[in-house]
């Protein structure tokens, strides 16, 4: 079948941002399902906790070192394809983890999972953007970042619920029917888009792997003690394989880094503005709840309740967000949520030595108000500044951007409580404070206008690439 011209009719569109969504929702549960779990699988496989960290691990590295590859791979091939591809991969990948009997068997699933995840979020962006129609894609990442925050937001709940009446093996069962049902659906309703042309270059992909495999393996071992000598060897590697990656990609006409789509000033813009917001966001995330319990005397049930209002604060504000972002300049909306993102994070780090549970949950709703408000808009401008053609690399370099940060987040407050043990958190916070306003002054450059190199196929398009909202 040919692509269409400008989005999907309906109700053809509705059933594949249905797809869309059952996809997007088992590869964001899987990133942090696992987590609660943990003790639990550590326990029954009769693996040290340290050992078990492997499971969370391997899964978000096989994510990170497949993204561009496979998102390189969707201009190829085509986005629906891919998505196939990681949906069935995934599924079976879950069925996989759930009858693993060792720590090894649940790891190497785990990896598989990983990479089926990667086939699911590298194209996401791209199917995104050729389900709606083109004055609809604010519209349509605010639904895509509403799900991803329910999502998010549902993980640790479901996980809790889980554990509570079965076996940590459901926790992966689960994805078994909903996985069956997203692959018979996406099947009958992703949308198709015609082959860039360009081939995948294998040495590329080699380099991609060991440049961002050795650096997340080497950040996270430097965490470790004692072994600081070993992750500075794996982090020097990493560096050395990006070196060469940026020296074999740069004069390729469709990189796998996409170095074409880096010199437009409103696609590097806006993934410099991503990459530090969700490292700030990561700061927190991972520091509230040693806070929120080792200092201010919270259970970790109360701890979870406690938090969720930012996640569904991000799913009210991502979809106003994205309505706008179709109208109003997307420095505007960036800046303002990312300032309100960082008088959030502000307000968390000052709280009182004895705070009530209102003065903890208005804080949180505000962080989440503006990081919804911030990410719709910003992930239209990185998508909208693309051409078709590379629609792929873009949406890889949008899931790129936010596991970057994610990972980034993570490591940092982990070195905090390295380095200070006693107020690495309060310092994490203090920290995201800072990251959030870099985010925010990243977002509003992208109010100057600047020439565009290369100019997008599209007259919406063109908009797009030049910040301001299409017609």
């Amino acid at each position: 079948m040919s692509p269409a011209a400008d989005g999907l009719p309906t109700p053809r569109r509705y059933w594949a941002i249905l797809a869309i969504a059952l996809g997007i929702t088992m590869s964001v549960l899987d990133s942090s399902i696992a987590n609660v779990a943990l003790p639990t699988i550590a326990r029954d496989l009769d693996a040290s906790p340290a050992a078990s960290i492997w499971i969370v691990n391997a899964y978000q590295v096989a994510l990170v070192i497949s993204l561009l590859p496979l998102a390189a791979l969707g201009d190829l091939v085509g986005y629906r394809r891919v998505s196939q591809v990681g949906l069935a991969l995934f599924t079976l990948a879950s069925l996989a983890c759930a009858l693993s009997d060792s720590l090894w068997t649940l790891s190497l699933s785990r990896v598989l999972q990983g990479f089926g995840a990667a086939g699911i979020m590298s194209v996401n962006g791209a199917i995104v953007r050729f389900t709606y129609p083109h004055r609809m894609l604010g519209r349509a990442v605010g639904i895509n970042a509403m799900v991803v925050s329910i999502a998010a937001a549902a993980g640790p709940t479901l996980a809790a619920s889980i554990l509570a009446v079965g076996h940590w093996r459901w926790l992966f069962g689960i994805n078994i029917p909903i996985g069956l049902v997203a692959i018979v659906i996406a099947n009958r309703s992703l949308p198709y888009n015609e082959s860039s042309g360009q081939r995948l270059n294998p040495v590329s992909v080699l380099l991609n792997a060991a440049t961002f495999g050795l650096l997340i393996t080497g950040g996270q071992t430097l965490t470790h003690k004692g072994a600081d000598v070993f992750a500075w060897a794996q982090i020097a590697a990493g560096a050395v394989a990006g070196v060469f990656l940026m020296l074999h990609e740069r004069r390729r006409e469709a990189p796998l880094i996409p170095f074409d789509l880096l010199r437009i000033p409103l696609f590097s813009l806006s993934v410099l503005t991503s990459i530090a917001s969700f490292t700030g966001q990561m700061l927190a995330f991972v520091s509230l709840p040693f806070f929120l319990q080792d200092t201010l005397g919270f259970s970790a049930v109360e701890t979870g309740l406690l938090m969720t209002p930012w996640p569904l604060a991000v799913a009210v504000a991502a979809p106003l967000a994205g309505r706008l972002a179709d109208r109003y300049p997307v420095g505007v909306l960036g800046s303002s949520g990312l300032v309100t993102f960082a008088a959030g994070l502000a307000a968390l780090a000052l709280l009182p030595a004895h705070p009530s549970v209102p003065d903890i949950v208005w804080r949180m709703a505000l962080c989440g108000l503006g990081f919804g408000f911030f990410q719709s808009p910003n992930n239209r401008a990185l998508l909208g500044s693309a051409t078709r053609t590379r629609a792929g690399a873009a949406g890889g370099m949008l899931g790129m951007a936010r596991l970057t940060g994610q990972t980034t987040g993570a490591l940092g407050v982990a070195l905090c409580i390295h380095a200070l043990p006693e107020t690495g958190f309060r310092v994490s916070l203090a920290l995201a404070v800072a990251v959030a306003l870099l985010a925010a002054a990243f977002s509003g450059l992208r109010l100057i206008k600047r020439r565009i190199p290369a100019p997008p196929q599209t007259p919406e398009a063109s908009a797009a690439a030049t910040g301001e909202p299409a017609e």
